[in-house]
């Protein structure tokens, strides 16, 4: 790597790694979970011509011309958010979840106000973070490092994993916040919005539901509503249980605020916002609204059924006593039996994806992100490419052999493309039964 390379032999280069990936993840379990696999349709549509266009401002407002059909496709975007997510306002122009969550903070704080979330190590996501930890460590977080917010932490009760609640308003009642900022990126279960929310709004602070793991199962009525529990705003991104292009959005019931949100993303923060992207989402949104609660049962009722077989195994699931989870996540201990970074190498080895994480009580014992004591698994993707219960009991034992029995990764992963000759289409979709991996060549 880093030697001089011709040019036809780095276009060629690029094109043969791509193929070479596809190859891969068509004999692979992508269980991470924050990714998944977009329909065809959606991939139609992030390529199309609208994404060599500007479309800067609002719609019907832009400071281009070229823009009536990306306009009327952008309204359709929104209008689908707003149905799906029973909001009276959604702006489709953020161009990823940490953007829709850094318009909510320049839209309602200003640099030095206090905003509470969830620390990282909590499940809370970086774009939540401090510019430093509280011993003086460099975490360079974007609401710190980019906004300048005082970041203060809500509580977490490890036992349970979820907020603890009357600590976390003894918090806010002593750091007077102007923001309060729920959602996570490791999360198993809905979190407790209603009670913070009516504190928060009684010191006048804005509430914010990160929604970016959990937009589709919200979207089918399938985890929590935040907007009816007390949020005043709901930020997302757009590619994981909501199968979109990596994308970002806002919705919210609140007029006042929406202006505020707008003015945020334009001129504030964006230029263009990708209508290709824009154009992608607003075809998930509409399989979403058609295919969203199948797919989000079937989520959930995996993630469950995996959870509880791993749990059989010997595995250290957490949350054994709460049903493990009530969403798309699994989350395992594997700090004894090799830790986190090791777990991640040899599942990978054996052609399973997931991502190593930290767990709440990773800090106490030593660990740290890089070598954290957990793994995080999603069933999303696995989901949308039509597996179902039966299927998560012979997964469960391929993790089994790799990470407690020790077997030769390369083993498994024999077995494990075995499986997934079985499972190679795209489900819950208008158009079905395309190849999710298959490399498409348009040159």
């Amino acid at each position: 790597m880093g030697e001089i390379v011709e040019a036809k032999e780095a276009y060629n280069k690029v094109f043969n790694l791509i193929e070479e990936h596809q190859k891969w993840f068509d004999s692979s379990l992508p269980m991470i979970a924050s990714e998944n696999v977009t329909s065809y349709a959606v991939r139609e549509a992030l390529i199309c011509d609208f994404e060599h266009r500007y479309a800067e401002g609002w719609v019907g407002e832009r400071v281009y011309a070229g823009c009536k059909f990306i306009d009327q496709v952008e309204m359709i975007a929104m209008e689908l958010a707003k149905e799906i997510y029973k909001a009276k306002h959604a702006d489709v122009r953020p161009i990823s979840g940490v953007v829709a969550n850094l318009a909510v903070y320049t839209a309602f704080t200003k640099p030095g106000d206090v905003m509470m979330a969830l620390p990282i190590t909590k499940g809370g996501h970086i774009s939540m973070g401090p510019l430093y930890g509280s011993k003086g460590t460099r975490i360079g977080g974007t609401a710190g490092a980019v906004h300048g917010l005082d970041v203060k932490y809500i509580a977490f009760n490890d036992d349970e994993m979820n907020i603890d609640v009357d600590k976390t308003i003894k918090r806010m009642e002593k750091y007077q916040p102007k923001l309060i900022m729920f959602g996570a990126s490791e999360i198993l279960f809905p979190q407790p919005i209603k009670e913070i929310a009516d504190v928060a709004h009684s010191m006048g602070a804005v509430v914010n539901y990160d929604a970016a793991h959990l937009a589709g199962l919200i979207g089918a009525g399938r985890f929590q509503d935040p907007l009816r529990e007390g949020a005043d705003t709901m930020t997302m991104s757009t590619h994981k249980t909501l199968p979109g292009p990596q994308h970002g959005m806002i919705v919210t019931n609140d007029d006042e605020k929406f202006e505020l949100i707008k003015e945020a993303c334009f001129p504030g923060l964006l230029s263009n916002h990708h209508p290709g992207a824009v154009a992608a989402l607003a075809v998930a949104l509409a399989e979403l609204k058609e295919f969203g609660k199948e797919y989000a049962d079937q989520i959930i009722k995996n993630a469950k059924a995996l959870a509880q077989a791993m749990y059989d195994s010997g595995l250290k699931v957490l949350g054994a006593d709460k049903g493990f989870t009530e969403c798309h996540q699994v989350l395992v201990d594997v700090a004894d039996i090799g830790g986190g970074l090791w777990a991640e190498k040899a599942l990978e080895e054996a052609n399973i994806i997931v991502n190593r994480n930290l767990l709440p009580w990773d800090i106490k014992r030593g660990r740290n992100f890089r070598d954290p004591g957990g793994i995080r698994i999603g069933t999303l993707e696995i989901t949308r490419l039509g597996m179902k219960e039966g299927e998560m009991e012979e997964i469960a034992r391929f993790y089994k052999r790799v990470l407690l029995d020790k077997e030769d990764p390369k083993i498994v992963a024999k077995d494990v493309k075995k499986l997934r000759e079985r499972f190679r289409h795209i489900h819950y979709c208008f158009e079905s039964m395309k190849e999710a991996y298959k490399h498409l060549i348009l040159r």
